[in-house]
């Protein structure tokens, strides 16, 4: 079997007829997800107030979800490949539902945080699941690039409509319902779910699992998503903060060197070492990273400076939504089968580069519709342009076996953006709004600041926040173009020279547009 020859479907299979209402099944499942990191944040005040915690601990009950759920993806992708997709996928749902309605029902700060951690943990089962069953559901039919097109716009979309919920939840009924929401969400794909997934009995030897390389990437996992929430709280000075980002890149080299010379790896390299797939992955991060940015500050400036309700500050998002849905799915559709990933997502990066930019141009006096609304919209459908055709080319060619670890690679790179970006932007921000409410109380004389300069200063915040995401994404342009290959996917593999499979690597299965 050669990577010029891909092996065709077998003669007179037709795809799946069940394939459109799977699409529903999983996109329900990943709107859960990734919508369930930040439904929470508006709930936030009004929990904080019902359970008495302080406003330092209120940052973990977002912490406990991110680092669960980003220390163990790659682990949740292998189980899913060992013991089986779907049952992963529905296990995974079971407990994710569990924990939501513990978390609903929580009578104390512990108990919320415990509840939010578990939820966190059985995403990263589920997440990969669902990506995979996607892959091996439409991997060899003419419908992959609509259907990865709609998967994309859920995974960039669902941010917002977690802040529209959440909003909606909050004020008119209680921030438990932020929580128990998730039954819903997870009864509906659970039944849809047992119905429609067939399980794939697992052919020949059952190979090991990886519990070393486990350690290794859940760690080195846990130490970056702690380190960078660490210094949102406390700054990058303390020995926690520093300690954490020195020790998680380091135990993540460590994983690297053991995968490399385990006979069955956790995370067999050449699945990230291949030059689309590892930009994909690249890109997934860049934009996970700027998204929440986006929605951390733009959040704050409206309900604290347009003095937006809650509900009122998740409808100004949905125009941005619309801009995700449309992009994923003209990109993924249209342009990839004729251009590949190289030039949609290095232009998709630009034109991030230009929203921020054009966003930096607010100020106090500022309204929704002239000076936030248009920028809103060019990040929207640069975000479009660079998740979607990332998440299909990040899943492309795999051999099945390998389908949950790619998957879950993909998830690992959006969760790690949303921690990096959350914490960089939020202590920028907080740093340079403290720095500048300095130096003007120093120049009038004053220890006390006006309401106005309070809310220059804010603001003052999130431009310089805004500019740093900004140089991300070109410095993101300029990776992505240079690791992308030219042309569509498909083509390269014709075009491939031939090369044997690798040693242990199960033979990679249909491989289309």
């Amino acid at each position: 079997m050669t990577a010029a020859n891909p092996p065709a479907p077998p003669a007179g299979e037709a795809p799946d007829p069940r394939r459109w209402r799977i699409l529903a099944v999983l996109g329900l499942a990943q709107l859960m997800v990734v919508l369930d990191a930040t439904i929470v944040n508006i709930a936030l005040p009004t929990a904080q107030r019902d359970l008495h915690f302080s406003t330092v601990d209120r940052q973990w009950i977002v912490t406990a979800y991110a680092l669960a759920f980003g220390s163990l993806l790659l682990l949740g992708g292998r189980v899913s490949a060992l013991v089986g997709r779907k049952v992963t996928f529905l296990g995974g749902l079971i407990g994710f539902a569990a924990a939501s309605a513990v978390g609903g029902a929580a009578t104390s700060f512990t108990m919320l945080v415990v509840a939010r951690a578990c939820q966190g943990a059985f995403g990263a089962f589920m997440a990969p699941s669902a990506l995979s069953l996607l892959t091996t559901t439409f991997g060899a039919t003419k419908d992959r690039g609509r259907a990865f097109g709609v998967f994309g716009a859920i995974a960039g979309a669902g941010g917002a409509i977690g802040l529209l919920l959440g909003g909606i939840l909050t004020e008119y009924l209680s921030w438990r319902w932020c929580l128990y929401v998730n039954l819903f969400f997870a009864a509906a794909a659970a039944i849809g779910g047992a119905v429609l997934l067939r399980r794939h009995p697992h052919g020949g030897e059952r190979p090991k699992l990886d519990i070393l390389g486990a350690v290794f990437v859940s760690a080195g996992m846990f130490c970056i998503v702690y380190g960078f929430s660490n210094a949102a709280l406390h700054g990058w000075g303390k020995p926690s903060t520093w300690g954490f980002l020195i020790a998680g890149p380091v135990l993540l080299l460590i994983f690297g060197w053991w995968e490399s010379r385990d006979p069955a790896p956790l995370l067999p390299l050449r699945i990230v070492l291949d030059r689309n797939r590892g930009a994909a992955y690249l890109a997934i991060l860049i934009a996970g990273c700027g998204i929440f940015g986006i929605f951390l500050f733009v959040t704050y400036f409206m309900q604290t400076t347009l003095d937006f309700s809650p509900v009122v500050t998740g409808l100004a998002f949905l125009p941005m939504v619309v801009m995700i849905m449309t992009a994923s799915n003209l990109s993924n559709i249209v342009l990839m089968p004729r251009l590949g990933p190289k030039p949609i997502v290095t232009l998709g990066m630009l034109l991030a580069c230009g929203g921020m930019v054009w966003l930096t141009r607010i100020t106090p006096q500022s309204s929704y519709a002239a000076n936030l609304l248009p920028p809103l919209l060019v990040v929207g459908f640069s975000l479009g342009m660079i998740i979607a055709p990332s998440i299909n080319t990040g899943t492309f060619g795999v051999p099945v076996a390998d389908a949950g670890v790619a998957s879950a690679s993909v998830n690992t790179g959006q969760q790690l953006g949303g921690s990096i970006g959350t914490s960089l932007f939020n202590t920028i921000a907080t740093s340079t709004t403290t720095a500048y409410l300095t130096a003007q109380l120093a120049l009038v004389h004053s220890s006390r600041p006006s309401h106005a300069l309070t809310e220059q200063a804010l603001v003052h915040g999130y431009v310089r926040a805004f500019w740093w995401a900004a140089a991300i994404f070109v410095g993101g342009a300029v990776l992505v173009g240079l690791l992308f290959r030219r042309g569509p996917l498909a083509k390269q593999v014709a075009q491939a020279p031939a090369a044997a499979v690798a040693p242990g690597a199960a033979e990679p299965g249909p491989v289309v547009q």
